[in-house]
């Protein structure tokens, strides 16, 4: 029976590692979509959500199930409870990769993205992609050092984020109302997917550690 229990629980992790990959997937694919104008990859991102979906609705149900049948106490109960706060930032982070493919299909034919903010966008969605492979790869580890890195990582995303509102500020925008718009949604939706994949690191150091990181880099230095 408690083997049982165990193997229910690593495969909610598994899950989640999936999840991860799927929504890393999706964004990298969909910032093809938005810089190519390809609308048969924008759809294929867009329809292919369902899967992060169904897979959080299976995993809340499987987590709900043991917390109701077993009462985890101690590590598991953190778990269990952390699990499903990280499948929620794992399903949020497929709807973003979502709107940046429906940002592509509402502008296609044209490109949504000017050519003069290419690079910056290509850079933060690669960086998306990145930050989410490395999620997953401290799912799989629970190493806490890479998941407190990986909030460093991130700074440079906040960096991108804040060219693209310099650009767009500056006297030479010359592409009109509609696409400042469309920048700036799809900056913003970048930016979240990269909190995302923070937050389900900062919940590995927690699950681990018992603590959250902000306590852990506070914490003062161990005696020698």
């Amino acid at each position: 029976m408690r083997a049982a229990y165990h193997e229910e629980l690593a495969s909610i992790r598994d899950s989640l590692v999936e999840m991860a990959h799927l929504v890393g997937s999706a964004m990298g694919r969909a910032t093809s979509a938005l810089l190519d104008a390809d609308l048969q990859l924008a759809e294929g991102v867009i329809s292919a959500d369902v899967k992060v979906d169904a897979l959080q609705r299976d995993l809340e149900h499987r987590a709900i199930t043991l917390l109701a049948r077993q009462q985890p106490v101690a590590t598991d109960l953190r778990t269990v409870v952390t699990s499903l706060r990280m499948s929620a930032d794992l399903e949020r982070s497929g709807d973003l990769a979502q709107h940046v493919a429906k940002l592509a299909r509402l502008r296609h034919p044209e490109r949504a993205v000017p050519h003069d903010l290419r690079r910056t966008i290509l850079e933060m969605g690669q960086l998306a992609q990145r930050l989410m492979a490395q999620a997953a790869e401290v799912l799989i580890t629970q190493d806490v050092d890479a998941a407190l890195q990986l909030e460093k990582d991130d700074d440079r995303m906040d960096q991108l984020h804040r060219m693209i509102f310099q650009h767009l500020l500056d006297d030479r925008w010359q592409h009109g109302v509609e696409t400042a718009v469309d920048v700036t949604l799809v900056g913003r939706y970048y930016e979240r997917f990269a909190d995302h994949a923070v937050s389900v690191a900062r919940r590995v150091v927690y699950l681990v550690t018992g603590q959250y990181a902000d306590e852990l880099a506070t914490d003062p230095p161990a005696p020698p």
